[in-house]
């Protein structure tokens, strides 16, 4: 016969066997402390006696002894009265207890008790006094209490146990139906999320408790989840539509070459045309890769310290050239020493990137700033231009792949030359601010290296 589910799962079990060893643990508790306190109220009573009854005359000792006994109808008390030589003058107790030390606190001793109903060994609390005639006096109780007590724990435990295991039993299928439950809907969430539906997430009870703070990561990881698929399907999309174009420039120019061209001159000219279309489809491929290889590097052995004066002077003398001849002023300036943490050649790599759009967008007989400054504890590379700027609406969206603006439709290039400065930004841990007031500014923000 098949189990029920519930009773299967490690909840139940072990909420079953935590609860039954709670209520062993709680019992024994119980009882040490019970056992404890009679003890240590038994062993004061002893002690209190014996020095109640060595403080008497010798006459009235034997008296006291007698009460003592008389008034015992549960027959646990004892005393005996022993000469020096230990024979034994009156009381109840056969001889002086082996090992009993005298004038010491109350211990355990074994004697032998004798009375109208005969001779019967037991175990005892005793303390044992000498008295100024030379004479020992002892004084013990039967510990049988300690085992009654015992036994009625016992007793209780094995009322209580059915009781308690049986509670047991329904805290635990109840939790353990809980938590079935919300495993089972999270399941067919799972499924509905694996059969293609992103927007799916895991309900919050908003609790704080562990499986709530579960849900948060698991819906974070889902959400990011849902922006890369959007984003990979967006991208396979404008791949198909940016290589299209110059692959279907090639292979018309291809074709017209076939069927037109007459001479040498311009067969050579119709593959001129093809090469350069196939050149812009490679161009494009070669920077997805680089995007992909630097978005999925995970390694920093290429990290140093490096000086963002020397980077920056370094890319304005390679773009000096270039400004110059589209007639734009490029100006480099850099304050101080600063220096970050990274890998030198990616850095230079994403400055190169942002320092080439803004030489490409800046009319001429306009200006370009490259510098590098500090600013609350953070080095900052600054490219400010004089060109026509990036809209409030577009600075979310041009780090995308393949994206382009209305003012850079007639430029050559493929659209991803931010896309790699964003994932070199990411590989770093540094941010990449737009923004525009008289053109556009460009930042590469660093946390400065700890001292």
């Amino acid at each position: 016969m098949n189990l029920p589910d519930f009773i299967r799962t490690t909840t139940f079990r072990w909420t079953s066997i935590a609860f039954a060893v709670c209520i062993l643990l709680f019992s024994a508790f119980v009882y040490w402390e019970a056992a404890s306190y009679m003890l240590a109220k038994m062993d004061a009573a002893i002690s209190e006696e014996s020095l109640a009854i060595a403080g008497d005359t010798p006459d009235r000792q034997l008296g006291a002894i007698d009460d003592r006994l008389s008034e015992d109808p549960r027959r646990v008390k004892l005393a005996g009265l022993f000469g020096a030589d230990g024979h034994r003058i009156a009381g109840n107790v056969e001889s002086l207890p082996r090992g009993l030390p005298l004038n010491a606190t109350v211990q355990t001793a074994h004697v032998v008790r004798i009375d109208q109903h005969g001779h019967e060994a037991m175990a005892v609390r005793a303390v044992a006094r000498r008295l100024p005639d030379d004479n020992i006096l002892v004084i013990a109780r039967h510990n049988g209490e300690l085992k009654e007590l015992a036994e009625a724990v016992a007793r209780a435990l094995l009322l209580a146990l059915p009781v308690a295991f049986g509670l047991s039993l329904a805290i635990g299928a109840i939790l353990s139906v809980r938590v079935q439950r919300r495993v089972t809907s999270l399941n067919a969430l799972v499924r509905r999320i694996l059969s293609g539906n992103l927007s799916e997430r895991i309900p919050v009870s908003g609790l704080d408790h562990p499986f709530d703070k579960l849900a948060a990561v698991a819906n974070g990881m889902l959400d990011d989840i849902q922006v890369l698929v959007t984003e990979m399907a967006g991208v396979g999309n404008e791949i198909a539509h940016d290589l299209r174009t110059p692959l279907t420039r090639a292979r018309v120019c291809l074709e017209r070459g076939r069927a037109n061209a007459t001479t040498l001159a311009e067969l050579q000219g119709v593959t001129d045309r093809a090469i350069g279309a196939l050149d812009q489809s490679l161009t494009i491929i070669t920077a997805l890769l680089r995007i992909t290889e630097i978005e999925n590097s995970r390694g920093r052995a290429n990290f140093s310290e490096v000086s963002l004066a020397e980077l920056v002077q370094e890319v304005g003398d390679l773009y000096d050239p270039i400004a110059e001849d589209k007639q734009v002023t490029l100006h480099i300036a850099s304050e101080g020493n600063a220096t970050v943490y990274c890998d030198r050649d990616l850095l230079f790599e994403a400055v190169m990137n942002l320092v080439d759009n803004a030489v490409k967008f800046t009319p001429a007989g306009g200006s370009i700033n490259i510098a590098s400054v500090h600013r609350q504890g953070e080095n900052i590379i600054r490219i400010c231009d004089t060109g026509p700027g990036i809209g409030e609406s577009e600075r979310a969206v041009v780090t995308r792949r393949f994206y382009r603006s209305d003012k850079s439709r007639n430029t050559q290039g493929a659209g991803l030359g931010l896309s790699l400065v964003s994932a070199i930004m990411k590989l770093h841990g540094f941010r990449l601010a737009l923004n525009t007031a008289t053109g556009c500014v460009a930042e590469i923000i660093c946390p400065a290296p700890a001292i």
